[in-house]
């Protein structure tokens, strides 16, 4: 074996290597880019989107400085206008190459799932059935995938309406429009919509899920940070779908025993609602301007307008 052969050998391993290191270290740096996780789920996405982001730098800086060495050492000389060498197939060189990528491809999807069955946020089969044709059954997370995973589980009921967002707690028989949590306990949403398709989506806890017109779909996930986070509209749901907010609550049980014990001594209200007072601004104008747009539901009765 020549000088020149060890010298190609030796750059190839040392470059492997610091691809690799730069790789995962990006791959690291991916948590920070990312809000905090206030939900045991978001721990395993967060894991999940850190070896993607490691993946895909190991591609792309593997393939960029192949680039950039071939540019820098395999240039042709000056003044040479010579065809290269004729270099015939090679059916091993397709074969790797078409292995690796499927090898990937199955990679991802396996982690993905898994990741996905862990969380146990699908909906009851019924829901499953319709994006699933082999019937998959709900999973539901075991106590050790998620930490404080006890019971019992509090249930809330969520409805979902051009423009606002109503939560209902049966446990005391209240309603508000904001959505309160206790930390370190397994919450199940009962998710409906009264009109067309939302999307329950919170950043911080990386979950979402659509919400389906005329189904009742019942979601999962346990809050682990104090804290308030925001609950928007994924889903592009009429005129008014970005005013479709609210603020998420999550704090210790015995405060949300207080909050739930402080709001079922209130007498229900009107809740303001942005999506309302601006339609009412609209139609109030002399000159109208637009297109007609879809009256919002009228502003939902609360104990705590929040």
């Amino acid at each position: 074996m020549n000088i020149q052969k060890i010298l190609n050998i030796l750059t190839l391993l040392t470059g492997a290597i610091a691809v690799t290191v730069i790789s995962l270290w990006i791959g690291k740096q991916s948590y920070s880019w990312l809000p905090p996780q206030a939900a045991a789920e978001s721990v395993l996405i967060d894991d999940l989107i850190s070896f993607l982001v490691t993946l895909g730098a190991f591609i792309f800086l593997g393939v960029t400085s192949t680039l950039m060495y071939s540019v820098i050492f395999h240039r042709a000389v000056k003044d040479d206008f010579t065809d290269g060498p004729a270099i015939e197939g090679n059916i091993t060189l397709e074969v790797v190459w078409t292995a690796i990528p499927i090898f990937l491809v199955l990679w991802i999807a396996s982690y993905s799932y898994q990741v996905y069955e862990k969380m146990g946020i699908q909906g009851p089969s019924e829901i499953v059935h319709l994006h699933n044709p082999l019937g998959m059954e709900s999973a539901y997370a075991e106590a050790k995938d998620a930490p404080a995973l006890g019971e019992p589980v509090e249930k809330i009921d969520v409805l979902a309406k051009q423009w606002a967002w109503v939560f209902h707690y049966p446990e005391r028989d209240v309603t508000s429009t904001e959505l309160h949590l206790p930390s370190d306990r397994r919450i199940r949403l009962a998710l409906k919509s009264q009109d067309v398709l939302h999307g329950f989506y919170i950043p911080a806890f990386r979950l979402k899920q659509d919400i389906i017109p005329n189904h009742a779909i019942d979601f999962e996930f346990t809050p682990i940070r104090p804290g308030k986070y925001s609950l928007t509209d994924s889903q592009y749901s009429g005129t008014y779908f970005a005013t479709m907010q609210a603020n998420v609550i999550v704090e210790s049980p015995e405060d949300y025993q207080q909050w739930l014990a402080k709001i079922a001594t209130q007498k229900p209200s009107p809740a303001k609602n942005q999506a309302a007072s601006e339609y009412a601004q609209t139609s109030n104008q002399s000159v109208q301007t637009g297109w007609v747009t879809v009256p919002p539901a009228a502003p939902p009765l609360v104990n705590s307008p929040g």
